[in-house]
């Protein structure tokens, strides 16, 4: 994988190391309450409306392998959304740099990967389940809809990070 930096910061900030951006995505960022800041990691999707005007929910997202996975109803604007445009957003405020990854969404069917992101969702505190081509669990977010919950997987193409402890700065990341 080939990664281009472009410094975004105008007060001379130096631009923020690949390498710390990369350290934040590849752990997990637990939405529970009282762990992150303010009192929790919220992540947060943007989709694209029909209209061409943005949608935007939290999800729950977990890292793995090298990308995010979240899960949506079949029924929910989200999933309407991304079948109609992959293209998304996935941000989310850490204590080093305030993160948005742009990237597309695309549904995760095959059997060993959902079972691989069903144990992950299950480490961090959500006992999903694969159930066909989807996953279920007793419970899920009121914006996830009605189980099963398709999972979806965004590889990042472009990464912003925003600083928000010393040095700051501000970087994009293009991953190509």
């Amino acid at each position: 994988m080939t990664i281009t930096q472009r410094n975004l910061d105008g007060y001379d900030t130096p631009a923020i190391e690949w390498a710390r951006v990369k350290a934040v995505l590849d752990s997990q960022l637990t939405q529970a309450p009282g762990t992150g800041g303010p009192q929790r990691h919220t992540m947060w999707l943007t989709t694209i409306n029909s209209d061409g005007s943005p949608h935007v929910m939290p999800v729950g997202v977990i890292w793995h392998s090298g990308s995010w996975y979240f899960t949506s109803g079949p029924a929910t604007r989200k999933t309407r959304n991304l079948a109609r445009d992959a293209r998304c957003v996935v941000s989310v405020a850490t204590d080093p740099f305030d993160l948005v990854v742009e990237g597309a969404a695309e549904r995760v069917t095959d059997a060993v990967e959902l079972s691989l992101v069903a144990e992950a969702f299950a480490r961090d505190g959500w006992p999903a389940e694969v159930a066909g081509d989807a996953l279920t669990a007793e419970y899920s977010a009121p914006s996830a809809g009605p189980a099963p919950w398709f999972v979806y997987r965004v590889k990042p193409s472009t990464v912003f990070a925003l600083g928000t402890s010393e040095p700051f700065g501000a970087t994009k990341f293009r991953l190509n």
